[in-house]
């Protein structure tokens, strides 16, 4: 009999598109958060994909609701950053897990197209640091396992980046390119290891526990 899954999927895909040249040791890039979709079969694991509104240089904007992608939509607008060497940006990706979802794999991939010219605690470390783990078969996929909650629970994916001082100096500035984060998540139920899980349901083969 084939196993009906409860899976959920959410996008959040913040492209990089160069707004302007290299003028003395400032190289200017415009981060636009372009879509977030979402896509939720039936089952009783609910996510929701969301980040803070910040300003073109990463700053919170004060008392301003947050991007959030839920089944029915975007609310919150979009983030838009200029992108200068040796500044540090707020861009602080989080699964919510809702009140009442059952113990879940929850997997995110983060396809980052600005790591050659980050410095500091970079996008991956900070990943590390925050229990996600990657799974093996994989270059950009991270996974950790949750516990059923009877309250809406956050699991942060990073927090900041920060843009190298030389960076308008680096052949990889050149190739900086969209950052894309996708959220997914499956019931635990049925499933010995988080790629087990992840290649049944979402279809790409990886060898991880």
């Amino acid at each position: 009999m084939k196993k009906m899954f409860k899976v959920m999927l959410l996008v959040l895909c913040a492209a990089l598109l160069v707004a302007g040249s290299v003028l003395g040791t400032l190289a200017y890039l415009q981060m636009k958060t372009e879509t977030i979709t979402n896509v939720m079969t039936v089952g009783n694991v609910s996510i929701t994909l969301s980040e803070t509104k910040v300003d073109n240089f990463g700053k919170p904007v004060a008392n301003a609701n947050p991007i959030v992608a839920t089944s029915t939509g975007v609310t919150g607008g979009e983030n838009n950053y200029k992108l200068i060497p040796g500044l540090t940006y707020t861009k602080d990706p989080k699964i919510t897990v809702a009140a009442n979802s059952e113990a879940s794999y929850l997997f995110v991939k983060v396809v980052n197209g600005i790591a050659d010219v980050e410095s500091g605690t970079t996008i991956a470390a900070q990943m590390s640091t925050n229990g996600w783990n990657l799974l093996s078969g994989t270059s950009d996929v991270y996974f950790m396992k949750v516990e059923a909650t009877t309250q809406a629970k956050d699991y942060p994916v990073f927090g900041t980046f920060t843009i190298a001082d030389n960076a308008n100096t680096l052949d990889a500035w050149a190739s900086v390119s969209n950052v894309t984060i996708t959220a997914y998540a499956v019931q635990a139920a049925g499933f010995d290891t988080a790629a087990a899980a992840w290649t049944a349901t979402f279809g790409a083969p990886a060898n991880n526990g």
